[in-house]
């Protein structure tokens, strides 16, 4: 079958995550809806990872099978142009393109970059894309705390608890606060994240920069495996999937 790579982008607001779930209204459950509907068949989309409940993604990839290629029935802008009129207006679809068969948007990326928004400011333009958070923070400090984090690779007191997945290893190639105007912004990529991951290492990091953590702290949280060692999760608003990277050029 016809095998096509979609680039998207959604507000995770009014989402449950990106992965389908009984009983809960999400992203890929939506768009599978919506072009099985185009298509007249059933569409089952494969995602390039899986957000939480609530987080963003200005840059996701996914790909989906058909049983006949879009091109016979529709040009592909024509499919863009009616996919986004019938989508709600929290996703869109940037571009699509017929791929090889051996293309995975999951397995062939090999790194995906986050980052978490916080307004230093209270500022009533952006509640509802970064974590108002106004108290004093030691941004230098906090900085050398995050450096740490790529000098390991079992993040486990990072990990929500329970978690499904075979391994707690990753691979952070990146770890930095970057200070603008009233905003603070954290980025972080990797190889691969775990559930709850980004906002329990954000909120550790907050805790450091508030002076209740030192920055020896965040290697004896990391060596402990231990959830209940970490800071706590930041909300899940401020976060977006930024940027994911594959070893071959898509479009």
């Amino acid at each position: 079958m016809p095998r096509y790579f979609l680039q998207l982008a959604y507000n995770g607001a009014a989402y449950h995550g990106w992965q389908v779930q009984n009983n809960a209204h999400t992203v890929q459950a939506e768009l599978n809806k919506k072009i099985g509907l185009l298509l007249g068949e059933e569409i089952n989309l494969v995602g390039c990872g899986r957000t939480d409940t609530g987080v963003n993604a200005r840059d996701f990839y996914a790909h989906l099978d058909t049983n006949e290629s879009i091109r016979q029935t529709y040009d592909i802008n024509d499919f863009l142009y009616r996919l986004n009129k019938f989508l709600p207006p929290d996703i869109v679809v940037f571009r699509l393109k017929l791929v090889p068969d051996s293309y995975h948007a999951r397995f062939d990326a090999i790194s995906r970059t986050y980052r978490y928004y916080i307004s230093r400011k209270k500022n009533p333009f952006m509640p509802d894309l970064s974590y108002q958070y106004t108290r004093q923070l030691d941004v230098e400090t906090m900085q050398k705390a995050a450096a740490i984090l790529i000098d390991y690779y079992d993040f486990t007191s990072f990990s929500k608890r329970r978690s499904q997945t075979k391994t707690n290893n990753c691979t952070i190639s990146e770890a930095v606060w970057e200070e603008k105007n009233d905003l603070l912004i954290f980025t972080i990529t990797a190889d691969r994240f775990l559930r709850n991951m980004v906002r329990a290492i954000v909120g550790t990091l907050l805790e450091i920069g508030r002076g209740r953590l030192t920055v020896e702290d965040i290697s004896k949280i990391i060596e402990a495996k231990n959830r209940n060692k970490a800071g706590f999760s930041v909300p899940a608003h401020a976060l977006f999937l930024e940027l994911i990277v594959y070893p071959y050029s898509i479009f």
